[in-house]
């Protein structure tokens, strides 16, 4: 199946051709002042095989050239081998089509049009100078337009790699972030149970195996998040004790929507550092999932202490801030991010995608 970009370019050169045909054919009729439509035939039939002789030249020399030299540059992996080259093949081409068009304009008229090598050389030489006018001014609309093409697609090309970087910028700026708030918990642990700490220390292992696997893409499927989710949970589950009650919720069917990786875990950590840690009885944290139309809505939510209630600890607002500018940075405007107070207390961070 040809790619968007190579039905795009088949579009202009079609269409290029199709207009350069029927401005000469206009001019045709214009000068002789009659036989419009024997004008736009023999217009067609020149102007398309020119055209064609001159693309296939073009792309001929352009892969000798690639495989003389054992690198395509860019501009020869697009077709371009230069003015330098272009000149004797635009000649050639256009003596070649122009004959062969003269035979078919012929032969689908019914009349015998005089060859070019059998006119008198004041004509011989109008007809080719004008042939080779029209001929070249047709290669550089085509080279303009596909050298355009070719600097829109670079500078796409460079805008997804840069977005590409910072997003594994910010993600590299995300994991020593939680690494280090469950080193300090577990340094504290070491000193009151060592057995948990222990237990802690192997989950966490586990857990930073697994999530520096999922941290080389740049999306994974949406259960990978809720299973790396869980992985966490368990280390805090560890800490917390029944203080921490857990839900995932995470339907079926959309398990396997693609999103960032690590997007949800900023979240889960706020939602225990801010709202379930500072209350005495802890609470329940409920992460999940669901569709309203066409928008995915991703929540975290916590029955603790709620956002009114200072909780004195540092870093607050780190890692909220990194799902404004992950969400920004992957999705504009189709994605959006909140944190509000709930009804029955503590509170809920929800993310809306529209897929």
């Amino acid at each position: 199946m040809k790619s968007p970009n190579m039905r795009r370019d088949l579009l202009v050169y079609l269409g290029g051709t199709a207009g350069i045909c029927i401005v000469v054919g206009l001019l045709s009729f214009l000068v002789n002042g009659k036989g419009f439509w024997r004008g736009m035939l023999y217009s067609f039939c020149i102007g398309v095989q020119i055209s064609l002789c001159i693309s296939l030249l073009q792309a001929a020399l352009a892969r000798v050239l690639a495989r003389w030299r054992g690198d395509a540059t860019p501009e020869l992996a697009q077709g371009w081998v230069g003015w330098g080259w272009m000149m004797p093949i635009v000649l050639v081409g256009t003596l070649t089509g122009y004959s062969g068009g003269l035979w078919l304009g012929d032969a689908l008229s019914g009349l015998e049009s005089t060859p070019l090598w059998q006119m008198s050389r004041p004509r011989a030489a109008l007809t080719l100078g004008f042939l080779l006018l029209v001929s070249m001014l047709g290669a550089l609309f085509f080279v303009s337009m596909f050298k355009l093409h070719g600097a829109k697609l670079s500078q796409a090309r460079a805008e997804q790699l840069a977005a590409e970087a910072r997003l594994t910028l910010l993600q590299s700026q995300l994991e020593p972030h939680m690494l280090f708030n469950t080193l300090a918990h577990l340094r504290v642990l070491i000193k009151l149970r060592p057995d948990e700490a222990q237990q802690m220390l192997d989950k966490l292992i586990d857990y930073l195996r697994a999530t520096l696997q999922a941290s080389r893409a740049t999306e994974h499927a949406l259960a990978d998040e809720f299973e790396r989710v869980s992985d966490y949970l368990a280390l805090m589950q560890l800490r917390m004790g029944e203080r921490l009650r857990v839900r995932l919720e995470l339907p079926v069917e959309l398990a396997a929507i693609p999103i960032p990786p690590l997007l949800l875990q900023p979240l889960v950590e706020n939602a225990i550092k801010h709202g379930l840690e500072p209350h005495v009885d802890g609470g329940e944290l409920r992460v999940s999932a669901a569709r309203d139309g066409t928008r995915l809505l991703l929540e975290v939510a916590d029955s603790g202490a709620g956002l009114t209630q200072a909780t004195g600890l540092p870093g607050s607002g780190f890692g909220l801030a990194q799902v404004h500018e992950r969400l920004a940075q992957r999705y504009g405007a189709a994605a959006s991010f909140s944190l509000q107070p709930q009804a029955g207390g503590g509170s809920v961070a929800r993310i809306e995608i529209q897929t």
